[in-house]
């Protein structure tokens, strides 16, 4: 529920160009707000001159950073930690189902992101010869995390939960799966990519994907420099 007067508001680039649309990830919080019903609104900062208020609330001067009231916090697995304890469509209440909210939201970052985020720069940048690196990284996405990936989605629907139930560590991990994706990473993976589709045909998602591409194709009218 994107509102000009609510306290919780999303800062992220004004513009980027073409390829990393839809998946900069101020679009994890979008898409956890729109889950939760919170409202909220979106800030833009500069893409192209990054100043010192900037680094005081993103020290890497990436985006996005969350504000709530006068708190201001980074990182995206940080905001969806937050933003899960205020609501109980994003953390589950049992005290068993939250741990395991928790440890998939913990794991989809420090386990499988850690793994597919060299792997998709290496694809980005069309890196993908016969390269230790390229050997090196995709073995390690491949076999040590996806292989283990499928077979836990293969006997659930969500990660978390006794029904499994979907919270803010799906959001996080569908988005970690997603890129991979992207480039056809989930082929051998059925099970991924299954739960990476049912993720993403949720109306929140949509919504959020949506109003993300909108945001930044309505700065190319006004950032011809950057084009």
């Amino acid at each position: 529920m994107n509102t000009s007067k609510s306290p919780i508001a999303i800062f992220t680039f004004d513009w980027v160009p073409d390829l990393p649309r839809g998946y900069v990830r101020d679009i994890r919080l979008r898409w956890a707000l729109e889950e939760a019903g919170l409202p909220y609104r979106v800030e833009s900062v500069p893409f192209g001159d990054r100043d010192a208020a900037h680094f005081a609330h993103q020290p890497f001067g990436q985006v996005p950073w969350l504000t709530d009231g006068d708190m201001s916090i980074f990182e995206s697995g940080a905001i969806l930690l937050h933003l899960a304890e205020r609501s109980e469509k994003l953390m589950l209440a049992d005290p068993r189902a939250r741990s395991e909210v928790i440890e998939w939201l913990f794991a989809a970052l420090n386990s499988v992101e850690m793994a597919s985020l060299p792997w998709s720069l290496f694809q980005f940048m069309g890196n993908t010869g016969d390269t230790p690196g390229w050997k090196f990284f995709d073995d390690f996405l491949m076999v040590h995390r996806l292989k283990h990936m499928e077979t836990v989605l293969a006997k659930r629907e969500w990660l978390a939960g006794t029904p499994h139930t979907f919270s803010v560590a799906d959001i996080l991990m569908a988005d970690v799966l997603r890129l991979v994706d992207r480039f056809d990473g989930l082929a051998a993976f059925p099970e991924c990519r299954a739960y990476v589709a049912r993720a993403t045909a949720r109306p929140a998602f949509v919504k959020a994907h949506a109003d993300q591409m909108a945001h930044f194709a309505a700065a190319d009218q006004v950032t011809p420099a950057f084009a």
